[in-house]
């Protein structure tokens, strides 16, 4: 399927563009979604990550694109623009909610709730790495190449991302005790 849409995008990306966004959208603003805290937000950066990606394609020889791994290409530049949005985030001032959602829960339930709250521990290497080898279900290759990092750093980041989350888990049962 993928090969199949690889030539399809080398004969005319405009043409075959929405099957490209069909096939990755879900996965990605899932992905999109623990990497960037605001609802309204991770919708904007996977938009973003989409319409660069068709700015790209619109530009590569046909060659490149028929060779291409699209899933680790297209998390390439959903990472770069969390990174992105993380440091631009960091320039601009905070707002604050007038009036808080008390007890407002992801459309997804508690347990989604839980594990995102689990991701803001990590520092955003970390995170980045465990939403796509989990979350996006990535090979770690692919997560690897979507990063721009060695394989074994990136194995170490998940394996110490994991045991982050299990400490902090294991804390937070203490506490509740």
């Amino acid at each position: 399927m993928r090969r199949d849409l690889r030539r399809r995008l080398a004969d005319d990306a405009d043409e075959a563009f929405p099957d490209f966004v069909r096939a990755f959208q879900d996965e990605v603003f899932s992905g999109v979604l623990r990497l960037v805290p605001a609802r309204g937000d991770a919708e904007e950066v996977t938009q973003e990550t989409f319409l660069r990606a068709l700015t790209s394609l619109r530009r590569y020889p046909r060659g490149r694109i028929e060779s291409m791994r699209l899933r680790p290409w297209v998390w390439t530049i959903a990472v770069n623009l969390c990174r992105n949005h993380a440091r631009d985030r960091g320039r601009r001032p905070r707002t604050v909610p007038l009036t808080p959602e008390a007890g407002a829960r992801s459309p997804a339930g508690p347990a989604q709730d839980d594990l995102a709250g689990l991701l803001d521990v990590l520092p955003p290497s970390r995170r980045a790495a465990l939403v796509l080898r989990y979350v996006a279900d990535l090979p770690l290759a692919e997560v690897a190449a979507a990063l721009g990092r060695p394989l074994g750093t990136v194995k170490a980041d998940i394996h110490r991302g994991l045991r982050t989350m299990r400490d902090h888990l294991a804390r937070e049962e203490d506490h509740d005790d």
